[in-house]
């Protein structure tokens, strides 16, 4: 069965190329600013939006390729207040997450669906915990000199790959859940369905 990665997303890319996985990428053109907008005026709470919004981006593409086994993934940075962050709007919008992230703990939560012929058949939500050190507004902007516009596609303005790995105290759980995707449970549903030999 084709795998298809419903997402231009460099990072969930590299995830899959570095694993083996033989997949195609396509962008499931789907409005996320709208579409995250109406789930939290509904009150879907962090956990539950990465996973509808995977599942959004999952369907859309199966949908125009019902043969085909279709991986959305989403991700959403939830602050211990409560509050969600979005992608950054401009520079001055990512030095101000980056003052709301500073010395508190945040949650990333990585949602990943796969469909076929319209249908989920499969899902994953993994968290991780990142605690982020105290930055200095001196290092805000030398970070964002070194990675801006790089890291503007990026909730929660970092690429802990690169640089980003700076901001960091500690970290609980997957890299692969930061980086975007729950890449382990992935690759073990790829083997039931015969993508790739187990």
């Amino acid at each position: 069965m084709r795998l298809v990665l419903a997402s231009k997303s460099a990072s969930r890319r590299a995830m899959l190329t570095a694993a083996g996985v033989p997949f195609e990428a396509v962008s499931a053109s789907v409005d996320e600013d709208a579409a995250k907008a109406a789930l939290r005026g509904e009150g879907v709470a962090p956990r539950d939006l990465a996973d509808r919004l995977a599942e959004l981006k999952a369907l859309r593409v199966s949908h125009r390729d019902p043969e085909a086994l279709v991986l959305g993934s989403d991700s959403i940075v939830a602050l211990e207040d409560g509050s969600m962050l979005d992608k950054p709007v401009d520079r001055a919008d990512a030095a101000d997450h980056l003052r709301r992230l500073s010395g508190k703990r945040h949650e990333l939560i990585s949602a990943a669906v796969m469909a076929v012929d319209g249908r989920p058949v499969w899902r994953v939500v993994d968290r991780a915990k990142m605690h982020v050190r105290m930055l200095s507004d001196a290092f805000i902007e030398s970070y964002l000199d070194l990675e801006w516009p790089e890291i503007s596609g990026c909730v929660g303005c970092y690429r802990i790959e690169g640089p980003g790995a700076q901001l960091f105290s500690r970290i609980e759980g997957s890299q692969f859940t930061v980086l975007g995707l729950p890449l382990l449970p992935v690759l073990d549903y790829l083997r039931v369905r015969g993508v790739m030999t187990s």
